[in-house]
């Protein structure tokens, strides 16, 4: 209740409330700093995953690429309860429900962001369902199957990817095996730069996030 209000929908919609004010801060930086346009991405945690979601449906022409992790999909949720409903795992919706529920969201045509996703089997504050909920989103929203491309194991952790006629992934799922509610990490990788230290919600899994976002963003 402390975090962001993304089941509220005066503060996830277009031009309203915290999406309109994270675009700001984003546009900010764009000008102060002259950034590339085409390479500014997204992430968060749990309800910043969430917001995330909310981001990628309601600005889409703004991000390259955004990451998802233990997040819930865009409208899902318009209430406190709902949103409990929803972390539950208990809102059922079709993937072009939920890709119609995106386009609604912005006057947004042209070509949509990547998306990876990330969720714990084991998180019981957001439950596992929600990832398959937010593929169905947007594979709904690129035009693609439901069942992946390509299914392999990362760091001995289950992937599944869909893939662009140009071979590059557009859709990207991470299942963290045994994996409570959390961002996953691998404080032993990286030599004498450990990407990252466990610590709340920082779970060590033997798996870094944050590398391999960093190589979905491609940066």
């Amino acid at each position: 209740m402390l975090c962001f209000n993304w089941f509220l929908p005066s503060d996830t919609q277009r031009a309203m409330g915290e999406a309109a004010s994270i675009k700001s801060m984003i546009d900010t930086m764009k000008r102060d700093h002259s950034i590339d346009e085409a390479r500014v991405f997204i992430t968060g945690l749990s309800a910043g995953g969430a917001m995330t979601s909310v981001m990628l449906a309601t600005y889409p022409e703004q991000f390259a690429a955004g990451a998802i992790l233990a997040g819930l999909a865009y409208g899902c949720a318009s209430g406190t309860a709902e949103a409990l409903e929803c972390m539950a795992g208990r809102s059922r919706s079709t993937a072009n429900e939920l890709a119609a529920v995106v386009r609604r969201a912005s006057p947004h045509r042209g070509k949509w962001p990547r998306v990876q996703v990330w969720q714990g089997d084991a998180d019981t504050t957001v439950t596992p369902g929600n990832a398959d909920s937010i593929v169905a989103q947007w594979t709904g929203l690129h035009g693609l199957s439901a069942t992946p491309d390509v299914v392999d194991r990362v760091d001995n952790h289950p992937r599944a990817r869909w893939l662009g006629d140009d071979g590059k992934a557009l859709i990207e799922q991470y299942s963290i095996t045994g994996m409570a509610h959390g961002v996953p990490i691998d404080p032993r990788r990286g030599g004498g730069d450990a990407l990252g230290a466990a610590g709340a919600h920082m779970l060590d899994v033997g798996l870094s996030s944050t590398l391999h976002i960093a190589e979905f963003f491609g940066i």
